[in-house]
């Protein structure tokens, strides 16, 4: 069997992309949170993300506050089940019902999200903003504009993420981790993720996330 890095990816059309993006919409409907209820748990979450949800205590660590409500509950379920592996956050969820989930994510999504800026040199941002923007034609990886919106607000209703603003270093990490296929979140979506990423370089995945930085 071929490890998950070595799997054959399909080229993302935007056809393909709008078609998977309306089957977002009948996945199954998740827990609706309570952001009163999940600001009482969220104490201990505020000792790595910040007690605003987006002053992490690492710059490789999410921005939390004003993400999409439906893509948090979802994370933080895969990530208390072990369909996402975080260290980090080994045992941070145990105990969490479905509902306790929900209510963390009602309670940071209800959060304003913090406005950043891009760090980069202007061949980097111009680069990271043609394949935000564009994609890359000729290597079959979809435009970014496409799921997550020109602003980087994502899609609410299909679970899509708040990428604008989000640090250049988490960024990295997961399109990295997309790429490697060490990161598989995606399987509701048919791999998207991973098709996307499998065909960009290092160099370009920097480069879009130093452009999604200042995205707001």
């Amino acid at each position: 069997m071929m490890s998950p890095r070595l799997q054959p990816r399909a080229k993302w059309s935007l056809k393909t992309i709008l078609i998977l993006a309306l089957a977002g919409l009948s996945v199954s409907a998740l827990a609706a949170g309570d952001p009163a209820a999940g600001q009482a748990q969220a104490a201990a979450c505020g000792a790595c993300h910040g007690q605003d949800g987006a002053t992490g205590l690492d710059p490789s660590y999410p921005n939390l506050a004003g993400q999409n409500e439906r893509y948090l509950t979802s994370q933080l379920e895969m990530i208390r089940d072990g369909g996402r592996s975080i260290p980090l956050m080994a045992g941070q969820l145990n105990g969490k019902t479905d509902q306790n989930l929900a209510d963390l994510a009602a309670y940071y999504a209800s959060l304003p999200g913090k406005v950043n800026q891009s760090q980069g040199d202007d061949s980097t941002l111009a680069m990271g903003e043609q394949i935000y923007r564009g994609g890359i034609i000729a290597k079959g990886v979809a435009a970014c504009t496409s799921c997550h919106s020109p602003s980087g607000n994502g899609n609410v209703a299909a679970g899509y993420p708040d990428i604008g603003g989000q640090p250049n270093a988490y960024t990295i990490a997961q399109l990295t981790a997309y790429r490697e296929g060490e990161r598989q979140t995606d399987e509701a979506y048919g791999g998207m993720m991973r098709g996307v990423a499998a065909g960009l370089t290092d160099k370009e995945i920097a480069a879009i996330a130093e452009y999604v930085q200042g995205l707001h």
